[in-house]
Formats: C-alpha cells, structure tokens, sequence
C-alpha cells in the first residue's frame, strides 16, 4: 500500500474544504462546503489514475467537473435562479486542478494557490472597494508597470558594456521593476488605508512611497500652519522608519547573503528612528493635518528616471572604488543619499554580490547616504 499517498489527498480535502467553508457563506452558490472537498479531491485521484493510464485522466475529468457545473447551473435557470457571476464556477475548476497538482509533486505552489483562491473569494468587498479607488490615472500605471516588467525587461541583453563591468540593462531594468513594484504597493495600500485610518498610519505609507516626498509635502503646510509642527515632525520621523525598512527589503532581495550583516548596524539605526518617533508622537498635538497627495509612481517617466539615475550611482561607485578606494564610496554616498536611497541602496548592494565591495564597508556606504538623506530631510 502506498501510504505516501495520504498526504496529497488529505492536503487536496481540507484546501477543498477551505475553499468550501468561504463558498457556505455565500446564499447563491452552485458548490459548497462538501462539493468543493469532492471537486479537489477528484483532481487528486484524476491525478493518481494519470500515472496509470495518461495524463488524459486529468483532461477528462477536468471536462466532466465542467460539464457537472453547467448542468447545475442549467437547472437553476429553469428554476429562475440565475445569479451574476461565475466566480464559484471558476473557482471549482481551479481546484480541481490544486488536487492534480498536490498528486504531481507540486505541492508547495498548490497549497499556495488554493490558499490564494479561499483569500480571493473572501476578499470580495475590499477587492471591489479597491476598484472602485483606482481611477484612471491609476490603472495606467498598473499597466505601466506590466509594461516595464513583462514586455521591457526580458528583452534587454544580460551582459555589461562599460569599463567597469557594472552596467548590465538587464540588471539595471530589474531594479527599475523593482523599486516600482515596492513604490506601487505602498501607493496602493496608501489610497486604501492611509487616508481613512489616521494621520500616522498615513504618514507611514506615504513614506514607504517616498520618505523625501512625504517630508516635502507636510513642510509645505506646515509653512502656512506652524501649529501642525509636532505633527509634522513626528510623521515625517515615522516615514524615515519605513524608509529603513524599505532599504532593508532592497537589501535582502538584491544580495541575501549581504543582508544579515547590513541588518544589524541599520537596524540599530532604526531603532533609534523608532525610539524619537515614538516620543514625538507622545508630545505631537492634536492638530488636524491634512495627509500629501502622492502620484502614482509606476509610470514609464518615473522608471526611465530612476533607471538613469540608478546608472549613473553604480558607475559612480564602482568608478570611485577603483579610483579612490573607499574615501570615494563614501563621497557618492553623501551626494547620492540627498535626495534618493534607492539607487545608492541597490548599487551597493549589488557591488557586495558581484565582490566588487566587501560586507562591512556596504553597509557603511548604505548608513552614511541614510544619515546623508535625513540631514537634507
């Protein structure tokens, strides 16, 4: 008996039953909490049967789950039931294909996916909330951003063309895709959240889309309303926090190797940030502050940009390596900190990975174009 075999099928019965449990809740449903259990697991054993007989098992009852769920709905529509959508449909489909694929071996990404679908169908209301904010202006830049990831990036040559060996447009591109893909999550969590659940939590999002834009905007109002001061100051300390944490994300995903060590002293750092933002908010009085407004950043002007300006800090830094040893790192760093950390962050970042920068002197680049950064804050 092949025991092994139990933990595909009983993964596929209870992802079912999650699935199943959220469709329960829903009054006009075609598949609940025993169908979907049922559905997942005949993916299961389609799958099973696949190593005996072909992978057409799979194809046939793939058909026959679809057949199942028009004849469910033909009934309904004699019986004048007829709903909008076809989510539940869909979705009953979907995980067929989950227990197909927990029998294949791929278990890892069908726990994933079925975990997606159960959050999917129960995320109704803010996934349509969330269409409803997105304007315009908005969902051009989401497709800027699939613009620059998905059709730009993989047709840019991976090889560097410059002196120095640094300048890859591959590479380059994907920091772009990068930092457009962090400074779009924040925008989007900002316009849902930001604006609705207080002037701190604001502050914070809109740091994690630009801290230096952030401490622009509350300057501005404060010039004209002095009494919003503490205020201020202590959100624009908040969004230096998640700045850090922001520098660390790029750190982590640029040289995984790199971030343990550049954690420690930038951590320590932030900590310090988080200490005075704590006491600010504690003596911040209760001024009513209005919260910037904040463009969209995934727009192909803001990537080609960044794409430049990052160019041009990787060249500086490796450049000022080779020429001036770390005297000339930490120049770049000053300068480059002023106004951006992203660039500054990444390109040495990278440097470390390639072993261009030892571990120790990355970090006090990336430490002195933060404290570079909050003086010109």
């Amino acid at each position: 008996m092949d025991v092994g075999l139990f933990k595909p099928l009983g993964l596929a019965f209870l992802l079912g039953l999650l699935v199943g449990m959220q469709r329960e809740r829903n009054t006009d449903r075609i598949a609940g909490i025993r169908t979907f259990p049922l559905i997942t697991l005949l993916g299961a054993l389609s799958g099973i049967l696949a190593n005996v007989y072909g992978g057409w098992t799979v194809a046939v009852g793939w058909i026959g789950v679809a057949i199942v769920l028009y004849l469910g709905n033909l009934a309904e529509l004699r019986l004048e039931k007829v709903y909008p959508g076809k989510t539940t449909e869909m979705a009953a489909l979907v995980m067929y294909g989950v227990g197909a694929m927990l029998v294949a071996g791929y278990t890892e990404p069908a726990v994933a996916l079925g975990g997606a679908v159960a959050l999917t169908l129960y995320w109704k209301d803010p996934l349509h909330r969330l269409a409803a904010r997105i304007d315009e202006a908005d969902f051009n830049g989401v497709i800027q951003l699939v613009l620059i990831g998905l059709v730009i990036l993989p047709v840019l040559h991976d090889r560097a063309f410059d002196p120095y060996k640094v300048l890859n447009p591959y590479r380059i591109w994907l920091m772009v895709v990068l930092i457009a893909g962090i400074s779009l999550s924040g925008y989007v969590t900002y316009k849902l959240f930001g604006a609705r659940r207080g002037v701190i939590l604001g502050g914070l999002l809109g740091g994690l889309i630009s801290s230096t834009a952030n401490t622009v905007g509350y300057a501005r109002q404060n010039r004209t309303r002095p009494e919003t001061a503490w205020a201020a100051a202590s959100i624009c300390l908040l969004a230096t926090v998640m700045m850090n944490i922001r520098v660390l994300i790029e750190i982590g995903v640029v040289a995984p190797r790199f971030f343990p060590m550049a954690a420690i002293p930038l951590g320590v750092v932030m900590g310090a940030m988080t200490a005075l933002s704590v006491g600010a908010v504690y003596l911040m009085e209760p001024h009513p502050i209005d919260p910037p407004e904040h463009e969209n950043p995934a727009q192909i002007k803001t990537a080609l940009i960044f794409g430049l300006l990052y160019s041009v800090i990787l060249f500086m830094v490796a450049a000022g390596k080779t020429h001036f040893g770390d005297q000339g790192l930490y120049t770049v760093a000053v300068l480059s900190g002023l106004t951006d950390m992203d660039a500054i962050t990444l390109s040495t970042a990278e440097m470390v990975k390639l072993g261009r920068i030892d571990a120790h002197t990355g970090w006090r680049v990336i430490l002195v174009a933060s404290l570079s950064n909050l003086v010109f804050k």
